[in-house]
This record gives C-alpha cells, sequence and structure tokens, in this order.
C-alpha cells in the first residue's frame, strides 16, 4: 500500500468551505442542501483553490510547536513525492515526457529517470 493510498480521505470534500446550508440551485430540487446529497450540485475546486488549501494547512502545521504536527509534516511530505510521480506520469501519458520535463524544469532524461517508475 502506497502512502497515497494509506492517507486516504482527508475528508475535505470537493468544495470544504461551503457550509452546506444553502439550497441545491443547480438540481433544481429544492432539496435542502446536506452533506452526502446527491442531487447538490458541488463544482470542482479549480488547481489553485486546492493548492492555496494546501498550502495554509502545511504553513498552519509547521507554525506549531507541537511533535504531532512535525510527524504528520514528514507524512505528508512523503506523500508529496508520490503525489509528483502519479501527477508525473499522468502528464506523460496525455502528453509526453519532454512536457513533464518542461514543466518541471529539468531535462527529459531527469524527468523520465525520477518519475517514470511506479515505486518512489
Amino acid at each position: 500500500m502506497t502512502t497515497f493510498e494509506a492517507a486516504g480521505s482527508t475528508g475535505l470534500g470537493p468544495n470544504p468551505t461551503d457550509s452546506g446550508a444553502e439550497e441545491s440551485s443547480a438540481a433544481g430540487s429544492g432539496a435542502e442542501a446536506m452533506p452526502g446529497n446527491p442531487d447538490r450540485y458541488e463544482p470542482d475546486p479549480t488547481t489553485e483553490a486546492l493548492a492555496q488549501q494546501a498550502r495554509q494547512a502545511v504553513e498552519a502545521l509547521a507554525h506549531r510547536s507541537d511533535p504531532a504536527a512535525f510527524s504528520e509534516l514528514l507524512r505528508l511530505s512523503a506523500l508529496v513525492g508520490e503525489c509528483l510521480g502519479i501527477s508525473a506520469r499522468s502528464l506523460a501519458e496525455g502528453g509526453s515526457w519532454a512536457h513533464v520535463a518542461n514543466v518541471a524544469g529539468v531535462t527529459r532524461q531527469a524527468a523520465w529517470s525520477r518519475w517514470a517508475s511506479g515505486t518512489p
């Protein structure tokens, strides 16, 4: 099992800032917006919004003088490493390793060497 799989759900849904108090307008059902309501339309958050949430969470952990926070940062570091590989392989499947290399600012050979394998 990878660190990514072991991390499981973070508890954040597609729209973690949503309070769930408003009614569903997209579904047109008028049903009360409840967590898990399949009739409720929630747009996927943007890449930028997800990145900002991640940065804020990591920075909040970094400013705690708590051993548990430090331990979580170590686990997150390993998870980010695995996720970089997953993302690089996905990007390469949709394009090429040259594209991955361009985004990462490294040579194609360096990108392939670092992320082509499924194991870190």
